[in-house]
């Protein structure tokens, strides 16, 4: 029998750095622009936005660093996108310290959660379907926006999955060159060829400068945040990652998990930054191929690569936000396209059949409720309709 520590410590990681950089990509790309989007709605400055990217990449790379080294498996960690789009509508009618002290709140809300082991026991009762459900209904997403994507440049597109596609046709092809780092190296090709590589203009502010903002506590942001941020990153974000992550033969520690969770927010809050959270997508990326005992690394070097952003973050954001729609989207669509077959597969092949429709369908519409982000909803319809009507199967 072999040993895990000794199979993880020969050869270099390029699948795990292949997969580290998508991750990264998809990350710093649509994720950074809904953060863009929500500052300018809540009147953020230029300064205070540069704030929030320093934190949101390498305060939680450093975490992943540390949390993923610790448990020797990937433990990814960034924000919680539902949180930064109510963070966004807050800010009309709160100031910025009120809702640093709402991340304050919600952070500490987080650490009794994980503490006290509450949520590792709500998430050994949730039926597995009904979850995996609300996560096929996250990335479903995705996989259109990559069909969608040959719409928008063909050449591009068709380029990217044709590399993919012959990459992935034998094993030891994929071993030699991961399909997704030739289909990273073929879409910047086509990039350059069709002129369209992105490039930073003259003058252009490179270093962040991160700003430190005083706290205050108000009821209106504390009733209008602080349990739909803690819901948000503990049934929106951190149940869909440690789904993927068992399902790709991890063991994520829950209880760890939440309270990390927690301590980063009171740590990246008074920068400016939304709550921590594990995130989803790009875990998935992580674990999409390569050996299960050396995810962790890919983890590591995706810390690394967020902590450089979060150094250059206003350089590297411009290069990002230039770079094409359908680059992103088709980058991102086919690294996940594994995980969410899978998703399919453990929602709709048994048990809780009704319940994961239902959960991937609410997720799907994609309507919040009270505030509160569709793949909340999304269990929580599902586990009701299970519960009224797949009886039998909670007592099978």
């Amino acid at each position: 029998m072999s040993d895990p520590a000794a199979d993880a410590r020969p050869g270099l990681p390029v699948t795990e750095l292949a997969n580290a950089i998508v991750a990264f990509l998809f990350a710093a790309s649509a994720p950074v622009a809904i953060i863009l989007a929500a500052g300018a709605r809540g009147g953020l400055t230029e300064a205070d936005l540069a704030s929030w990217l320093f934190a949101a990449f390498a305060l939680n790379g450093a975490l992943t660093i540390a949390m993923s080294a610790a448990f020797r498996q990937p433990l990814a960690f960034f924000w919680t996108i539902p949180g930064t789009v109510l963070v966004g509508a807050a800010l009309e009618t709160v100031s910025l310290g009120e809702v640093v002290g709402a991340y304050l709140l919600s952070g500490l809300l987080l650490i009794v959660l994980g503490l006290t082991g509450w949520v590792k026991a709500a998430m050994e009762r949730l039926p597995m379907p009904i979850v995996m459900g609300m996560v096929a209904g996250v990335f479903l997403e995705f996989g259109l926006d990559w069909i969608r994507a040959f719409a928008t440049d063909f050449a591009l597109v068709v380029t990217m999955t044709a590399t993919f596609v012959m990459l992935s046709l034998s094993p030891a092809v994929q071993r030699a060159l991961p399909p997704m780092i030739g289909v990273l190296v073929a879409g910047v090709a086509v990039l350059v060829l069709q002129g369209e590589a992105p490039g930073l203009a003259t003058g252009d502010r490179i270093l962040a400068a991160p700003q430190l903002y005083r706290p205050e506590f108000s009821l209106a942001a504390t009733a209008e945040l602080v349990v739909p941020l803690a819901v948000t990153v503990i049934a929106a974000q951190n149940a869909q990652g440690i789904v993927i992550l068992r399902t790709a033969g991890h063991a994520p520690p829950v209880n760890a998990i939440t309270t990390a969770c927690g301590a980063a927010s009171m740590v990246t809050g008074p920068l400016g930054c939304v709550s921590t959270c594990l995130t989803g997508p790009s875990n998935a990326i992580l674990v999409s191929s390569g050996r299960v005992e050396r995810h962790w690394i890919a983890a590591v070097c995706l810390g690394l690569l967020a902590i450089a952003f979060g150094v250059f973050a206003p350089a590297v954001t411009q290069l990002l936000l230039a770079t094409p729609v359908a680059f992103m989207a088709t980058l991102a669509g086919l690294a996940l396209l594994r995980t969410l077959l899978a998703a399919f597969q453990t929602s709709f092949g048994g048990r809780f059949g009704l319940g994961a429709m239902i959960a991937f369908l609410v997720t799907v519409a994609g309507l919040p409720i009270a505030n509160i982000g569709a793949p909340f909803w999304g269990l929580v319809f599902g586990l009701a309709a299970s519960l009224l009507l797949e009886r039998e199967d909670f007592r099978a």
